[in-house]
């Protein structure tokens, strides 16, 4: 009988039994594990029991130390955990709570929509190599680079492991509430779960979990829909997608259909993923630092409540926008009385038909900021959007939905929030708005470049200024001249270039020269900016280029950046501190933050991603929080958390996930 008829008869004993393993040739050894491997980890119909696989490996171990089997085996193992950068960018989806936002958004996209569940699991991608096996599988982490979890997705049954080469497939892992149901007493939930179980060293041990995994898009082919993609990745083994074509103008229908379904659902989702249909929209429209242009998540929203609206204050910010703030009767939301709720833009007053008095539904988003929903009953006095800017006297204009002051480069209030820019992008510590406001009324201060220019004997005849302050105003000023490329990119307050775009310019061209030499073709090209962002940036560098010029010319230098500094999961976020910190003292909380990547400014400004607020003496809110607040209503992004959200979020940070 020769070596492969005994190595048949052999492997065709009942399940658990491999016979006399110390009769197997190297040759018979590598085959049998080689097969095992398929029938284990592709095919998931395993035809012997673990003891009987590891007494063939350990056998091979013992023969042939140097099989390029075991070698294959080890590198499988050994990858778990490694870190992989991602072809492209897998970010975050930018979040939204109200079929107004939705709407607004979807108003910036040509085409129709996909709708589908935001799953609450893990995201992963899949790289199918050009044999069309399944050669990597990694987690987002921080959106640029993940960690190596191929080993573990190999053992997930929805995951094919052959497909069309060169292709990536991006999808999220779960674990479904009915295989959960077997764990809910030892853990907390299934995203959790299916994130240890993803990071477990033994395969094995992985792959009892019973994870799940959907796929939700597909690179690597020319389609011209995400609807051809999904029936292509249905037709090629991936489970079905749950989804629908959500025509303009019936956006809220397809999220209501979802949040009707959710109860039914065999896995967590929290909210509904809309995403332009049109494949060549996601190329237009380009991502932000933290999320791509084309796609949102309306997540479910948070706790509501009636009130009275009792009139609209309007505020203007830097770029002369102006935009309106509800000041309502005082309601309990989510644990805590608010008086003042978002209104978004004069287009959202109008649309709502709001009038002083009426009565309004306002819903505390996400636990943290109050947004008005709708109007429950009408009032007596329309509220009318100012037909002069509130700040300066100028006449106002209509850009859509959105109001402007038609002066902005001579209204007070957006010329020094422009300086309050500058000085918190630099980290000028000291200049805050009540010494910036003395100094444009005096006439020192009107223009970034001034900053430069400013005098101790200036500064110091401002109201409760003083001598020492002012020389410390100076000197913070002096140890400002030297600025990081991307800083200085950031402090011009130029429309799309934040910290995304600012970090990516300044890394990608290395010089201030050679990026202000750049045209929207060129800039679009570079990946993950787009043509919308190209434009603004290049519009925006020739708009600025005398502020620029002035800047260089007051002695400003502007450095290259530090190509050995690693991005981590929080950068591109920046932190500020409020209050006293239970868990943790604010300067290790800090650390904690930089050690990740992230940013700890001292002030609150415009541009600050989160105000992490600790308990406050006596109960009532700081000057920081009160600041954020203010920003918040004036259109900034920030996010307000407590010490168990910043925990949570810390947390997670330190598993490579980004906010």
């Amino acid at each position: 009988m020769n070596a492969s008829c005994a190595y048949s008869n052999r492997m065709s004993q009942p399940l658990g039994s491999v016979g006399d393993v110390e009769r197997y040739s190297v040759e018979e050894l590598e085959s049998a594990i080689h097969r095992h491997n398929r029938l284990y980890w592709e095919e998931q119909a395993p035809e012997i029991s673990d003891y009987d696989y590891d007494r063939l490996v350990v056998r091979l171990q013992q023969l042939a130390p140097d099989s390029p089997v075991l070698q294959e085996l080890g590198e499988r193992g050994e990858r778990l955990g490694e870190p992989v950068q991602h072809a492209r960018p897998m970010l975050s989806l930018d979040k939204c709570y109200s079929a107004a936002e939705l709407e607004d958004w979807a108003a910036t996209i040509e085409g129709d929509f996909v709708a589908m569940p935001k799953f609450d699991g893990i995201a992963c991608s899949l790289r199918y190599d050009e044999r069309g096996r399944l050669k990597l599988a990694a987690t987002r982490g921080t959106g640029f680079v993940g960690d190596d979890v191929t080993v573990n997705a190999h053992g997930i049954r929805d995951i094919p492991k052959m497909l069309a080469p060169n292709v990536e497939v991006r999808g999220e892992v779960y674990m479904r509430l009915s295989v959960f149901a077997a764990f809910r007493e030892r853990f907390s939930n299934p995203r959790n779960l299916t994130a240890g179980a993803m990071k477990q060293k033994d395969a094995k041990k992985s792959a009892e979990y019973k994870l799940s995994f959907t796929a939700y898009d597909l690179l690597g082919t020319d389609h011209a829909t995400e609807l051809e993609k999904i029936a292509w990745l249905e037709a090629h083994g991936f489970p079905k997608l749950d989804h629908q074509l959500a025509l303009r103008g019936h956006l809220q229908e397809a999220y209501e259909a979802f949040a009707e379904k959710r109860p039914s659902l065999d896995y967590e989702i929290d909210g509904v993923v809309f995403r332009a249909n049109l494949v060549r929209e996601e190329k237009r429209l380009g991502q932000t630092a933290h999320h791509p242009r084309f796609a949102l998540a309306y997540k479910f929203q948070g706790e509501s409540g009636r009130t009275r609206l009792v009139d609209v204050e309007w505020s203007v910010s830097r770029t002369g926008a102006i935009t309106p703030v509800a000041l309502i009767e005082p309601v309990q939301l989510s644990g805590a009385a608010v008086g003042r709720a978002s209104l978004h833009h004069p287009g959202y007053v109008k649309k709502l038909g709001l009038a002083k008095g009426c009565e309004v539904l306002v819903t505390r988003r996400g636990g943290v900021i109050p947004h008005v929903e709708r109007m429950l009953a009408p009032g007596a006095e329309p509220i009318e959007p100012p037909a002069k800017c509130p700040s300066c006297g100028s006449p106002t204009r209509w850009n859509g939905d959105f109001l402007s002051c038609s002066r902005p480069e001579t209204c007070r209030l957006a010329r020094i929030g422009d300086l309050e820019h500058f000085c918190t992008v630099t980290e000028l510590l000291g200049f805050g708005e009540r010494i910036l406001s003395a100094a444009y009324d005096a006439g020192i201060l009107q223009r970034p470049p001034d900053l430069y220019r400013v005098t101790t004997d200036q500064l110091a005849k401002l109201e409760r200024v003083g001598e020492k302050t002012a020389q410390n105003l100076l000197a913070q000023v002096q140890s400002k001249r030297r600025l990081p490329l991307e800083t200085f990119l950031r402090a011009l307050g130029i429309s799309e270039l934040g910290a995304h775009v600012s970090t990516l310019l300044a890394e990608h061209y290395g010089s201030l020269e050679k990026i202000r030499a750049l045209d929207v073709e060129e800039l679009a090209a570079l990946h993950s900016v787009g043509e919308i962002i190209a434009r603004s940036v290049v519009g925006g560098l020739e708009e600025n280029a005398p502020l620029i010029d002035e800047l260089l010319d007051e002695g400003v230098i502007v450095e290259p950046p530090e190509r050995s500094r690693m991005a981590g999961p929080l950068a591109g976020y920046s932190f500020v501190f409020t209050g006293k910190l239970e868990a943790m003292d604010r300067k290790v909380a800090q650390a904690e933050v930089r050690q990740l990547g992230g940013e700890t400014p001292s002030s609150v400004s415009a541009s600050l991603c989160f105000l992490v607020v600790g308990e406050e003496k006596g109960g009532a809110k700081s000057t920081k929080q009160k600041s954020a607040e203010k920003h918040i209503q004036a259109g900034a992004s920030i996010r307000v958390l407590d010490e168990a959200g910043f925990l949570k979020l810390l947390e997670a940070a330190r598993r490579g996930e980004r906010p």
